[in-house]
């Protein structure tokens, strides 16, 4: 029997809260220590964050499936309708509320201002297509990963692709309109200006499209016809708490 709905969306808040926290207070930590160096903050914020993610989601998913994503929660409804479109509000409002609650944790842990504003414009069109790609390459390992019945390795595979989009997108890999979201408030690092959001909230639901496309390509759209895995779900809510019945159990994630 899966956990109640409001379990699991504290397992989100809780989740997305930490993450964000991960995220953000890496990126000041990063800025103190190599104030000189951008490369080497971004070394430092995208190694914290990969160890980070990895552990949230061994943690998390046998509870709420570690979404910690608006686009993978949604996802994971357009795939296996296991949870109703109110419990994905649910789910979307509580990881919202962490991603922000995460932001102003990290910045009064630095001793900064709890909400700044962040001034880091990030609208430039190069940026929002970082976007669509790095969303886009997300749910395809996620969803891949289910439908190969390999969702125990989410963890590690999932953590890793982030850890790798840092690197190889123009934006840094956010990924997920919730900590795109909650990264606004604060003015650091690993910020964004509130102008910038927008742009890439629907750069990131366009990738999502993009990624659900492809696995439907690669899979087809019934995912019962998966080897190796049960015809659950792929991210995100737990039909009968085992890993295989609710696919991302132990690896939703950003």
């Amino acid at each position: 029997m899966s956990p109640a709905l409001p379990r699991r969306a504290l397992a989100e808040y809780v989740g997305t809260l930490l993450l964000v926290t991960v995220v953000v207070g890496s990126g000041i930590m990063g800025q103190e220590l190599s104030p000189d160096d951008v490369g080497l903050q971004l070394l430092e914020n995208s190694m914290a964050t990969v160890f980070g993610l990895g552990v949230l989601i061994l943690i998390l998913g046998p509870i709420s499936g570690a979404h910690f994503n608006p686009v993978v929660t949604l996802a994971d409804w357009w795939v296996h309708r296991e949870l109703s479109l109110s419990g994905v509000g649910v789910y979307a409002a509580a990881q919202i509320a962490g991603a922000i609650s995460g932001s102003v944790l990290a910045n009064a842990m630095f001793g900064k201002a709890a909400v700044t504003w962040s001034t880091h414009d990030r609208s430039a069109g190069n940026l929002l297509l970082g976007e669509v790609v790095a969303t886009a390459g997300l749910v395809l390992v996620v969803f891949l990963l289910v439908r190969a019945g390999n969702a125990r390795l989410a963890p590690v595979a999932v953590a890793s692709y982030i850890g790798a989009a840092y690197w190889f997108t123009s934006s840094t890999s956010f990924a997920n309109p919730a900590v795109t979201i909650g990264r606004a408030f604060s003015d650091t690092f690993a910020g964004i200006a509130p102008s910038s959001v927008p742009g890439f909230v629907v750069a990131e639901l366009i990738g999502g499209v993009i990624g659900l496309a492809l696995v439907a390509g690669l899979y087809g759209r019934d995912p019962g016809a998966v080897t190796g895995t049960a015809t659950g779900a792929v991210t995100g809510t737990a039909t009968a708490g085992r890993a295989d019945a609710d696919p991302l159990l132990a690896d939703r994630t950003l």
